[in-house]
């Protein structure tokens, strides 16, 4: 019998009998089991499974689904949330919830139908399954690039830019010191701890933002009078210059629309159109097919604990309105000649960026609200939120680069060859996010949470299309993937271009918009939309014209074959994982090792310790298979099924109503 615990979805409480399609249902060996109590990060730099690319990447696939939850939720909740998404409420209203309550239907997705087809194929990474669904390199390998380019704009980036503005505000301290800090200690428990690190550090993070958060959100509510008094007082907060001068400063006024979530299809900074359209294909890409969000999930023990960590999540995304865009809102309420400037020069002078101040909001509210105690704990939820998305990015970009692009030019590298370049990965990434400050520095983008959004609508939907083609579409073939993607990526970088190439004009200076009509006509969700349709009639049509791929190839890589009993065929996937394990664990490799083998010293021994380079324990050919099986095995408990998919329902009908209800 296996030792493991009765947990939702365990395989090991599952008879062949109930599950003629499970292909695997034996007990995992000793040897490859990690510890099953919860430990936060200093704890879990010293677990075992560091020293292997499951464990050091996937957390040993051994994952329970409260950390995995509090996981997810913790590295989409990062200091852009605290900046950007109270500054856009600021700004605009609360129909920025959309982001947040968005997120449920697509945390449902991932749990139900892609974790399913990821973990089936055996993949580590999403670049890694479309290697495995099309064969070939040269996806996989743009994938890995495009991906690794996006993290740095649209996450490292915008972390740092938003960590900078909260403790220049909050400390007074001086930019560079405190951000340099503050990636040093990230990537060093990142480096040094692997994805169990990250997961359980998040864990603890997402309570301190929630409970720092909610508390905010209270007094915040007491001081304004509460949401009918906030639903008068937010539409009349506008600094004094805007209110006796309407010709001038009209759009620094409130819009009408700022209490309605769905909005017109025209001049509506989020229409409706847009929203459900544009909207639907950034938020798919982001909860199914970005690596950060997926890697999660895919440590998870078994499906059962996947289903229930995206539950979980999506529970916590539920409170985005009372925890980022209600203190948004209020602070604009509070500090109206400061968050609601509208003169140029003005905003200049106290924030200096002439397009406005509304990404001061949640750092002034705490500033100025809170007394100094609760200062401390919203400091410490900043600095939770900034490490836990950057620690996030790190160990996701270390697995594309170690996983998809070293094993593909090194393809029988070690497994400790391959953890040295991992652990170095995230020092090469804290080294340039540093260089990259003072580009930051100079950037004055006017709604931080808007501009992050549109780059994403340039770059991500061409990708959105190729994985939904990818796991739902047998037919969809490398070369439709490819053109697919290389149109959208034209597409894509012309949109992008020509909207910094002009920009809008300031509010209140007079000037005349100068910008193209694809530009100021177009809203960039709008355009997403576009360009996915684009790229799909691209990928369908090279498709059809070209040889589809054989069944044999295809495998445990679809939805449709999922279950099948047989792997694909490794012709071309000639760095399989499963070779690399037989490589990595064979008897002789630990003496005759490239990284493996040194003297007894402590500079050794520590050198050893922090590239988690340890002798893992020699497998038969048996316990191989089985360490396969455990890798890709999808069965499911029955009964935890029917309560996942129940609750899977609630918390979709619950968000529908909320949608209704704001609508």
């Amino acid at each position: 019998m296996s030792d493991q615990p009765d947990i939702p979805g365990n395989a090991s409480n599952v008879s062949n009998e109930k599950q003629p399609n499970a292909p695997y249902t034996h007990a995992y060996p000793k040897q490859i089991e990690t510890s099953k109590p919860l430990h936060i990060a200093i704890k879990s730099t010293f677990r075992a499974n560091r020293g292997s690319t499951t464990g050091y990447f996937l957390a040993g696939k051994n994952m329970h689904w409260i950390p995995i939850g509090a996981s997810i939720y913790a590295s989409n909740i990062g200091a852009p949330m605290f900046i950007g998404l109270a500054g856009s409420a600021a700004a605009s209203g609360i129909a920025v919830t959309m982001y947040e309550w968005h997120a449920v239907f697509f945390l449902i997705a991932l749990g139900w139908l892609y974790v399913p087809v990821y973990v089936a194929s055996g993949s580590y990474t999403t670049p890694g399954y479309l290697k495995k669904r099309f064969g070939g390199s040269r996806i996989c390998l743009y994938s890995s690039v495009l991906a690794l380019v996006g993290y740095i704009l649209h996450n490292i980036s915008a972390e740092i830019y938003s960590g900078a503005i909260f403790m220049q505000q909050l400390l007074r301290w001086n930019m560079y010191i405190c951000v340099t800090a503050i990636l040093a200690i990230t990537a060093l428990y990142t480096m040094v701890g692997g994805l169990v690190s990250v997961i359980y550090t998040d864990t603890l993070q997402a309570l301190i933002l929630i409970g720092g958060s909610l508390v905010l959100t209270t007094l915040s509510f007491m001081e304004v009078g509460g949401w009918n008094s906030m639903e008068v007082k937010y539409m009349h907060s506008a600094a004094n210059y805007t209110q006796t001068n309407l010709t001038l400063y009209q759009c620094g006024m409130p819009r009408e629309d700022s209490f309605h979530i769905f909005r017109d299809p025209v001049n509506g900074d989020i229409p409706w159109t847009g929203a459900v359209t544009g909207l639907s294909v950034l938020g798919m890409f982001t909860w199914c097919q970005d690596q950060i969000i997926v890697q999660r999930c895919l440590s998870a023990k078994n499906m059962g604990h996947s289903k229930a960590g995206c539950i979980f999540a999506s529970c916590l995304k539920l409170l985005g309105l009372l925890t980022f865009v209600i203190p948004g809102m209020i602070s604009r309420i509070l500090y109206p000649e400061e968050i609601a400037c509208a003169d140029p020069k003005r905003c200049d002078d106290f924030c200096g960026n002439e397009a406005g101040c509304s990404n001061l909001a949640y750092p002034l509210l705490v500033l100025r609200l809170l007394p100094a105690g609760l200062r401390g704990l919203m400091l410490a939820a900043l600095l939770s939120a900034l490490m836990s998305s950057l620690t996030s990015t790190f160990n996701s970009a270390s697995s594309i680069v170690t996983l998809d692009i070293w094993r593909h030019l090194r393809k029988r590298a070690r497994e400790t060859e391959l953890m040295v370049v991992g652990r170095i990965t995230v020092l090469v990434l804290a080294g340039v996010s540093i260089l990259w400050l003072p580009i930051l520095e100079q950037s004055q983008g006017g709604i931080l949470w808007f501009y992050v959004q549109a780059i994403k609508s340039y770059l991500v939907p061409p990708w959105t299309m190729v994985f939904i083609l990818a796991v739902f579409w047998k037919r969809t073939t490398e070369q439709g993937a490819f053109w697919g993607l290389m149109t959208g990526l034209i597409v894509g970088a012309v949109r992008m271009g020509l909207d910094f190439a002009v920009t809008a004009p300031l509010c209140g200076s007079g000037d005349p918009d100068t910008r193209w009509n694809i530009v100021s006509k177009v809203n960039f969700l709008h355009f997403a939309m576009i360009l996915s349709v684009t790229s799909l009639i691209v990928v369908v049509a090279v498709s059809m014209l070209t040889q589809p791929r054989p069944q044999e190839k295809l495998h445990r890589v679809t939805w449709w074959t999922r279950n099948d009993t047989k792997e694909p065929e490794l012709s071309d996937i000639e760095d399989d994982e499963s070779e690399t394990e037989k490589i990595n664990v064979s008897p002789d490799t630990h003496d005759k090792g490239l990284f493996t083998h040194y003297p007894a010293s402590c500079g050794k021994t520590c050198y050893n310790w922090v590239c988690g380079i340890t002798k893992q324990p020699t497998m038969t050919s048996q316990e191989l298979k089985v360490y396969r099986e455990k890798l890709t095995a999808i069965n499911e408990d029955s009964r935890w099924r029917k309560i996942l998919n129940i609750l899977a329902v609630i918390v979709v009908t619950v968000t529908v109503f909320l949608f209704g209800f704001f609508a």
